[in-house]
């Protein structure tokens, strides 16, 4: 069963930022992650400060901050 959260506007700017594209010379560089890794660390690391399942969320409707995740609690059994 999915529990909806709402992150506060300092966790929101933090998942964003990690969205931000990365100059593709960067990558090649090897010094830096994907786009894609360093959203699913940021949705991780709130996960883990929230305690939900990062893997289970998925969009709300009531805005940019709320989303609707499986809690750790119940992923774990």
């Amino acid at each position: 069963m999915k529990t909806e959260y709402e992150m506060t506007k300092d966790s929101l700017d933090k998942l964003l930022n990690s969205m931000k594209r990365v100059p593709m010379i960067a990558l090649q560089c090897g010094n830096h992650r994907s786009q894609q890794e360093r959203a699913n660390d940021a949705w991780k690391e709130l996960g883990e400060k929230m305690g939900f399942d990062y893997m289970t969320v998925e969009p709300s409707n009531k805005g940019d901050r709320f989303f609707r995740a499986v809690s750790s609690a119940n992923a774990k059994g």
